[in-house]
């Protein structure tokens, strides 16, 4: 089940990262039918979002996001400055020395765009990593309230339209990961650093 929660948290990224959304018309009461005995659903992206430490690991991603937008954002404008500065001279600038400071800034910018899709990739690993994390301490939290609900199928919310309130699980399960979890600590991943330590040796 551990594998499969794991693939789950990944669904919540979007629940994690996106705003609030746009305000809805209450939708009229729906008729239930009644419980199916042994069907149990759990929504483990809503309860990874809607769980303490979900919302504190959507918190620490803006911040992550916020360091790498201020690490690239000067870079960036003194790049697109330096191309201004250049295309006001190209009248004035011989031919020769034209060319070498726009291959020079070329340079800077491809060098510039590498950084940029590396920290995205760093992000994306960093993101990963938290919610599997999460993923991970929910796993036996699911296998309690399965055994507790006397389930003979747990189905993930996400795969169904509707369902009858009693067989959902996942209020229980925030209740329950708040408990376990509220924070961990974890920093940006370093891919750059991470495929130094793994790169073979050279003879």
């Amino acid at each position: 089940m551990n594998s499969r929660l794991t693939i789950l948290a990944l669904g919540a990224a979007m629940a994690l990262a996106s705003g609030p959304g746009l305000a809805q018309t209450a939708a009229p009461p729906i008729s239930q039918g009644p419980a199916v005995p042994g069907l149990c659903v759990l929504g483990v992206g809503q309860a990874i979002s809607d769980s303490t430490v979900g919302q504190y690991v959507n918190t620490r991603l803006q911040q992550l996001a916020g360091q790498v937008k201020a690490e690239l954002q000067p870079e960036g404008d003194a790049i697109t400055a330096e191309d201004r500065r250049l295309q006001a001279q190209r009248a004035t600038l011989a031919p020769a020395a034209l060319q070498s400071q726009a291959q020079a800034l070329q340079a800077r910018l491809v060098a510039y765009q590498q950084k940029a899709q590396l920290r995205q990739r760093e992000m994306e690993a960093t993101q990963q990593k938290a919610l599997n994390r999460i993923a991970q301490e929910l796993d036996p939290i699911a296998k309690q309230l399965y055994q507790q609900h006397r389930c003979s199928a747990l189905i993930d919310k996400n795969a169904v339209m509707l369902v009858n309130p009693e067989m959902d699980l996942t209020a229980q399960a925030v209740t329950m990961l708040n408990a376990r979890i509220t924070q961990f600590p974890f920093e940006r991943e370093n891919l750059q650093a991470q495929a130094a330590t793994t790169a073979p040796a050279r003879r």
